[in-house]
């Protein structure tokens, strides 16, 4: 790995979560931030996994990206999962990382009924539970991060099928940047689906293949403890490099 230095200028903004978010900013004075990098590893390394939308697939992908838009207040004119790609990354470049969450659990609520809400709030925590969950995901969510498999996990000394292993995250594969997994997809999610469907999870990614796992049913680390926090982005980070951002990760 190696350090390289940019000019940072740190950018307070407040919003407010509707259709229309009203920005502040305030401007504090230019400080030198040192930023680690990472070895790119993506398509060039391992063959990338082609992705072939159905229509329910983009009908998905483009409600989410609009919700996206409708809490940023900054449109585009793509569309399919490009549009929803350069929606997070306008999203990441605008707002600082706890905002981005925000924003993220903001649409994530639009994209399913009120009714399973209240539903899966009212499911006991079993086992049950979270293979159900682990199921759910796998079926519906493929759109989303790619395929996936249901795989076992020992819990209290038995067996059960609660987590979901993705073999190639499709979103931190297209964004290739570390900082908009973490907090434009990880810790939003693990925020949402506790907090509003009940249920703990801890998604963990790895950066070096891109893959990630989903396991239902355990609470995720402290920020401050997680490790995928501490990870440095990729040297060919495309948000960096296409919008000309100093650091992705802060």
């Amino acid at each position: 790995m190696e350090a390289k230095f940019f000019p940072y200028n740190n950018t307070l903004l407040r919003t407010r979560c509707s259709s229309k978010p009203h920005l502040m900013m305030k401007r504090k004075p230019d400080v030198i931030v040192a930023m680690h990098t990472r070895h790119h590893r993506s398509s060039s390394d391992e063959s990338s996994l082609i992705h072939k939308d159905n229509w329910f697939d983009l009908l998905a992908i483009n409600h989410l990206s609009r919700c996206v838009q409708d809490a940023t207040g900054l449109r585009n004119s793509k569309s399919g999962y490009e549009s929803l790609v350069e929606a997070a990354t306008a999203a990441s470049q605008k707002f600082d990382p706890i905002q981005q969450r925000q924003l993220v659990i903001q649409a994530l609520h639009t994209t399913l009924p009120n009714f399973i809400f209240s539903f899966t709030k009212m499911l006991p925590p079993s086992k049950f539970t979270r293979q159900v969950f682990a199921a759910f995901t796998t079926l519906f969510f493929a759109w989303l991060i790619g395929p996936s498999q249901v795989r076992e996990l020992e819990v209290n000394g038995k067996r059960e099928k609660s987590v979901v292993y993705f073999k190639k995250c499709r979103f931190l594969e297209e964004t290739n940047c570390i900082g908009m997994c973490t907090n434009l997809c990880k810790i939003p999610t693990q925020s949402f689906i506790k907090d509003s469907m009940g249920m703990p999870v801890t998604m963990v990614p790895n950066f070096d293949d891109m893959s990630c796992e989903m396991i239902f049913g355990q609470d995720p680390p402290l920020l401050i403890d997680d490790p995928a926090l501490k990870q440095p982005c990729y040297k060919l980070c495309k948000a960096k490099k296409k919008h000309e951002m100093n650091n992705c990760l802060s």
